[in-house]
């Protein structure tokens, strides 16, 4: 499946537009990695246990859209958006979302 933020793909022709898929991941850390966060907060740095969560968020929603397109018909997703929340303390969710479409492969 080709995935792409563009709108639409040069020299690529879209033969049916299938309509909207999107995934979301509402994730939370681990209590005491959010300890330790909290105090490489005030140190400064990057917080890599928010980076991996955010990450591993991103992969789950994406595969989660995927499939959606998939079960559809599309063999393509264009127009990728992505959009992150906070939902609780130490929560976060990620949602994306795109144009599912069938595109002719050449």
């Amino acid at each position: 499946m080709l995935l792409t933020n563009l709108e639409f793909l040069p020299d690529t022709k879209i033969i049916k537009h299938i309509g909207l898929v999107q995934g979301s991941s509402v994730r939370s850390k681990h209590v005491g990695r959010d300890i330790m966060s909290s105090f490489k907060n005030i140190l400064g740095g990057e917080l890599t246990a928010y980076t991996e969560l955010l990450q591993d968020s991103r992969e789950e929603a994406v595969s989660r859209m995927q499939a959606q397109a998939e079960a559809i018909g599309a063999n393509a997703i264009l127009n990728i958006r992505f959009s992150t929340s906070s939902i609780a303390a130490g929560a976060a969710e990620i949602y994306v979302y795109g144009s599912a479409v069938e595109i002719e492969i050449t």
